[in-house]
């Protein structure tokens, strides 16, 4: 017997790739805060630049929320919506105050900060896989 790969439902793939629209805001947000963390070639990118491009990002993906929401995902796009509103309120609070982080750590600790509201978005793409099923042969 030849093993078939496991698929989404039907019902689940619009939602699935509306999910990855989101992504799509998602991760280059994410990679430019981490861009402001200096290399040995590089200074690294303003943290201001960086924080606002990251919160419009995140802003863009909220509004795309409403596409993947399915009963099958709920808990996780409630823990997903959360982070994002809270990823959004960490970075209009930064980009109004005088902070200014010291060091490297002080940078890395800033970026870490901003970014740990999203971690719910793995739980979701978990999600996604573990609703994947084996499709039925056909007789």
């Amino acid at each position: 017997m030849i093993g078939r790969r496991k698929e989404l439902p039907t019902e689940l793939r619009g939602s699935h790739d509306a999910f990855h629209a989101v992504l799509e805001e998602i991760e280059p947000a994410k990679a430019g805060l981490v861009d402001v963390l200096p290399s040995t070639r590089l200074p690294g990118r303003p943290l201001n630049d960086a924080v606002g491009e990251y919160r419009t990002r995140l802003v863009r993906a909220t509004s795309a929320m409403a596409a993947w929401r399915r009963p099958e995902v709920e808990d996780v796009w409630q823990a997903c919506t959360q982070g994002l509103a809270q990823g959004i309120e960490r970075a209009t609070r930064l980009l109004e105050s005088d902070a200014d982080p010291h060091g490297f750590e002080g940078l890395l600790g800033t970026v870490e900060q901003l970014m740990d509201p999203l971690d719910p978005f793995a739980g979701a793409e978990e999600r996604f896989r573990a609703l994947r099923r084996r499709p039925r042969r056909a007789h």
